[in-house]
C-alpha cells in the first residue's frame, strides 16, 4: 500500500471520529439513555455508544462500502480485503459517570495489521493519529514516546477487568509493582493510555483482557512513536494482554505483571 492510499484511509478514519465524536459532546453531562449491562453489572452501554457507532458506520458505508467492519456494540459485518476496527466510546464508565476521560477510536486494518488509525478525545479536542509508515500525531504536531531507563521513576498506566475475579488477581500484580515505580494511574480508557504513552505523558502501560476495537488504532500510533509493543500470553484463567513501553523498561516491568 502506498503512502498516498494510507493517508486517504486516514481521512475516512479521521472523518468517522469525529462524526462520533460530536454525537458524545452533545450528551455528555447528560443524564444518559438506554444504559444497560453487558458482559456483566458493571459492563454497560448507552445510547451514546450506539449514536456514536452509528455515525462512524454512516460515514464508512458511504466512503468505503466495500470493507469489513468490527465495531464493539454492533459486532463484525463482512467485506474486502480491509476492515475497520471501531470502538465508539472507549471509556464507557467515565462518560456515564461524568468523568472527562474517554475517546473514539478508529482503525483500518489489512492482512499485515493496522494501516491507519486515530484516537479522538472529544472533550479535551485532542486527536491522535498515525500511518503505517508515517509519523504519529497529536492534533498534526509529531508526537514520540520518552524515554525512561528506571523503572523507579517511570509513570506507568494500567486498566482492570469487569469480572471481579479477575479484577482480584490484577490488584496481586498491582501490589508487585506499586512500590517498584514512581506511580500508577488508572484512567479507564486503553486507547487513550495507548496515545498517553505515545506522547510522554506515560511511560508505560498494561493491561489484561483487552478487545481488537480498544486497542487498534492505539497500538499503531504507540509503535510509531517509537514504543514497543509485546503480547501478554494467557495465564491461568487471566486472559490475555499487552506491554507497552521502550528501553530498558520492558524485560523487568514483564517480569512484574506477567
Amino acid at each position: 500500500m502506498t503512502e498516498a492510499e494510507e493517508h486517504a484511509l486516514l481521512a475516512v478514519a479521521l472523518e468517522a471520529a469525529r462524526g462520533a465524536g460530536e454525537e458524545l459532546r452533545a450528551r455528555f453531562g447528560h443524564r444518559q439513555h438506554g444504559v444497560r449491562a453487558k458482559s456483566g453489572p458493571t459492563d454497560l452501554v448507552s445510547d451514546a455508544d450506539l449514536a456514536a457507532e452509528a455515525a462512524i458506520r454512516d460515514v464508512l458505508k458511504s466512503r468505503r462500502p466495500q470493507d469489513a467492519i468490527l465495531a464493539e456494540e454492533g459486532g463484525a459485518t463482512a467485506g474486502g480485503a480491509l476492515r475497520w476496527v471501531v470502538d465508539p466510546l472507549d471509556g464507557t464508565i467515565n462518560f456515564l459517570f461524568g468523568v472527562p476521560a474517554f475517546g473514539v477510536s478508529v482503525a483500518c486494518e489489512d492482512a499485515e495489521g493496522a494501516v491507519a488509525g486515530v484516537v479522538l478525545d472529544p472533550i479535551r479536542g485532542e486527536c491522535f493519529t498515525a500511518t503505517r509508515s508515517g509519523t504519529p500525531a497529536l492534533d498534526g504536531e509529531p508526537i514520540r514516546a520518552r524515554v525512561t531507563g528506571e523503572l523507579a521513576k517511570a509513570l506507568v498506566a494500567t486498566g482492570f477487568s469487569y469480572d471481579a475475579a479477575l479484577r482480584a488477581r490484577q490488584a496481586e500484580a498491582v501490589v508487585r509493582l506499586l512500590p517498584r515505580v514512581r506511580d500508577i494511574r488508572r484512567m479507564g480508557a486503553a486507547a487513550l493510555d495507548l496515545c498517553w504513552t505515545a506522547c510522554g505523558r506515560f511511560d508505560a502501560y498494561y493491561e489484561r483482557g483487552l478487545q481488537p476495537w480498544d486497542i487498534a488504532a492505539g497500538t499503531l500510533i504507540a509503535a510509531r512513536a517509537g514504543l514497543e509493543v509485546r503480547t501478554l500470553e494467557p495465564a491461568g484463567e487471566e486472559p490475555g494482554g499487552l506491554v507497552v513501553t521502550r528501553g530498558a523498561l520492558m524485560d523487568e516491568l514483564l517480569e512484574l505483571v506477567r
